[in-house]
């Protein structure tokens, strides 16, 4: 065995070690926990992954990083009584990932970053801001709460499952090759798949209608839509920055961005997916 092997190897061996103690943590948060201490659990995990975004923002001193993360918690606090404001940041998120999938699709080039960025730091606070005000709305509505927190965490997983097999099996034509070579067109049409089985077996066990049912596929394929562009979006702050990862934080996986990025971008459209059906009330 080469040592390029080995090391593919020891690198799968602690993803999938990682993963295996992951996962059961994050479903008991999500089913066991009360609302309130789940969006405390979901602060200190947005938390971090703000401290990874101000790397990728630029912004290396600690003391930035931690009034950077405050100015988050800050907002936080004040968002919780207002879900009126919630609301509002959740469509901003939408809208603000829509215009970023036109523009990472066209993206021709990417140029590294040299100096601190701003806009990134705004746009930080928005999605994770947006991401956890979703994910916390989700996890206090009346009927099902909890399951469609992790309905959404397994849309995620199922739609980046199936655009890896898809992809590594029948990708040919690349998606966005200056920020994520790896990617192709035929991945997407795996990701949506897999995202319309998903909605098929929730509209299932649900006992959905017909025209709700073909609802919830579009809501769910839309929602796989925008967790890839997420991942895109994430790649190109790496590529500006010149790293491969957001952080060391999960041995196997990099930093805890890269492994909520897609979550992050995905749970806004999802809430107001379900919103206009009326699933989440």
């Amino acid at each position: 065995m080469s040592a390029a092997e080995a090391s593919s190897q020891n690198a799968l061996r602690s993803r999938l070690i990682t993963s295996a103690v992951l996962i059961p943590l994050v479903v008991g948060a999500v089913l066991g926990l009360p609302t309130l201490a789940f969006a405390l659990v979901l602060t200190l995990v947005l938390a971090r992954g703000a401290w990874e975004w101000c790397a990728l923002a630029g912004i290396t001193a600690p003391w930035m990083r931690a009034a950077y993360i405050i100015l988050l918690l800050g907002a936080m606090t004040l968002l919780w009584p207002l879900p009126q404001a919630q609301f509002a940041l959740v469509v901003a998120s939408t809208l603000w990932w829509g215009w970023q999938s036109v523009r990472l699709i066209r993206l021709q080039q990417v140029a590294p970053r040299a100096r601190r960025a701003p806009e990134v730091l705004a746009a930080g606070l928005l999605v994770l801001l947006a991401a956890w005000a979703a994910l916390v709305y989700l996890h206090q509505a009346a009927t099902l709460g909890p399951g469609l927190v992790l309905f959404l965490l397994l849309l995620i997983w199922t739609a980046d499952s199936t655009a890896y097999f898809v992809g590594r099996r029948w990708g040919r034509v690349k998606l966005a090759p200056v920020l994520s070579p790896g990617k192709t067109w035929a991945g997407v049409y795996g990701a949506l798949g897999g995202a319309a089985l998903c909605a098929l077996l929730f509209a299932g066990w649900r006992d959905l209608g017909s025209g709700q049912t073909l609802m919830l596929v579009l809501v769910c394929a839309l929602t796989a839509l925008v967790s890839v562009v997420g991942d895109l979006y994430e790649s190109l702050l790496k590529r500006r920055c010149g790293v491969k990862d957001s952080g060391r934080l999960l041995p196997g996986h990099g930093g805890l961005l890269d492994r909520i990025d897609s979550l992050i971008a995905a749970a806004p459209l999802f809430l107001l997916g379900l919103t206009l059906m009326g699933v989440e009330s």
